[in-house]
C-alpha cells in the first residue's frame, strides 16, 4: 500500500535551501512523488484506447514526450524505446491510472507497471540552466539539436536519468531516488560559477 505522501519524506528533503543557492541562474525545485507508470505495448492497435485513457497522444518519434490533460489530470508520455513508454502524472494516481491503462490494453501483448518510488523528479530552469546541465551530461542540448519536447536517457555526472527538454532554459530531470542526493550535490558543485554568493 502506498503511503500517505503527507508523511513522506522526499529524497531531497532538507536540500530546498541548499539548492535555492543556485538562483537565479539555474531554480532548481524538486517534484517528488509524481505518479511515474512504465507501460509497454507492442499492439499498435491499442493506441487509441491507451490515448483516450491519458488524454495524451503515444509519442510516435523516438526520443520524444508528448503532454496532454485527460480524465486523471495533466500526463506527460515519454518515449524510451520502440514499445515502451514512460506516463509521468500528479502524485497519487498510480492504483487508478495502472488499472486504467490495464484495462486499456486488455489482452494485448504489453505490461503496465508502477515505478513511481523508482525515480524523483528535478525540474532546472533559467538562463544557465542548459549550462549547467552540459558540464555533466555528454547530450548536446542546444536548441538546434534538442529542441522543446525531446526526451532521452542519458547520464548526468554519471548518474542515469531521464531527460526532458520542456524549453530554451527549462528541463525536467527524472533521477533514481537512491542517486538524488549524490546529483544534488553534484549540481551544487557545478554550478560554483553562476551563484552570486558563493558558499
Amino acid at each position: 500500500m502506498t503511503a500517505d505522501i503527507r508523511t513522506r519524506r522526499s529524497p531531497l528533503d532538507g536540500w530546498v535551501e541548499w539548492l535555492a543557492k543556485l538562483a537565479p541562474a539555474v531554480e532548481v525545485a524538486e517534484r517528488p512523488f509524481r505518479t511515474q507508470i512504465t507501460l509497454r505495448l507492442r499492439d499498435v492497435g491499442r493506441a487509441a484506447a491507451v490515448s483516450a485513457v491519458l488524454g495524451a497522444e503515444l509519442p510516435r518519434t523516438p526520443c520524444t514526450f508528448t503532454e496532454g490533460d485527460g480524465p486523471h489530470g495533466p500526463v506527460e508520455v515519454a518515449w524510451l524505446g520502440p514499445d515502451e513508454y514512460l506516463v509521468l502524472a500528479q502524485p497519487g494516481l498510480q492504483r487508478t491510472l495502472e488499472s486504467a491503462l490495464r484495462q486499456a490494453i486488455g489482452d494485448a501483448d504489453g505490461a503496465v507497471v508502477d515505478v513511481s518510488a523508482q525515480r524523483t523528479t528535478l525540474t532546472l530552469a533559467g538562463p544557465k540552466a542548459r549550462d549547467l546541465l552540459a558540464h555533466g551530461c555528454a547530450i548536446d542540448l542546444h536548441p538546434s539539436v534538442s529542441p522543446t519536447g525531446t526526451c532521452v536517457q542519458t547520464l548526468l555526472a554519471q548518474a542515469g536519468i531521464v531527460l526532458l527538454v520542456r524549453g530554451a532554459d527549462e528541463f525536467t530531470v527524472l533521477v533514481r531516488a537512491s542517486f538524488a542526493r549524490y546529483l544534488a550535490a553534484w549540481l551544487l558543485d557545478a554550478g560554483v560559477e553562476y551563484r552570486e554568493e558563493p558558499v
